[in-house]
């Protein structure tokens, strides 16, 4: 068994995981594949979220606004897979700083210690830091090259 094969074959694909191809030399079909993959991810997180935020047992009570907010991102994320285009992105890099007020605003559950949020802080700032590149490939995707070969 070559574990390069298959590596390249079901991990890391230069045309279906293209995260660390600079934006301005992606094609068209790698933009398609990070944003869809990028919507998907979150469209099932947030319909989680919508989901979950509807229950009476969370710690900050009534989460109406959450719930209806998670739900704007599922559509978002929808609209992002469909066709890359600059508003659903710009929706969805919202996202993480809205996590980030509500952290602010809410606080975080009781039973997470503080190693716990120190992780959680972590990863909504690192999830800022990607949804950079996120707008940066839907501002970019209506000059990109088409892609040369067909998959």
């Amino acid at each position: 068994m070559d574990m390069d094969k298959f590596f390249r074959k079901y991990v890391w694909d230069d045309q279906r995981t293209p995260y660390f191809v600079p934006v301005a030399r992606l094609t068209r079909r790698q933009a398609e594949y990070e944003t869809l993959f990028y919507a998907v991810i979150t469209g099932v997180l947030f319909a989680m979220v919508a989901v979950a935020a509807l229950s009476n047992q969370l710690p900050h009570g009534d989460a109406r606004g959450v719930s209806i907010y998670a739900f704007t991102q599922v559509c978002a994320a929808l609209l992002l897979g469909a066709a890359v285009n600059f508003w659903p992105a710009l929706y969805c890099a919202s996202a993480p700083f809205a996590a980030l007020l509500y952290f602010a605003f809410f606080g975080f559950h009781s039973s997470l210690g503080a190693g716990d949020k120190t992780l959680l802080v972590a990863a909504m700032v690192l999830w800022v830091w990607y949804c950079r590149r996120l707008l940066a490939i839907a501002r970019a995707y209506p000059s990109l090259a088409e892609s040369s070969g067909q998959r």
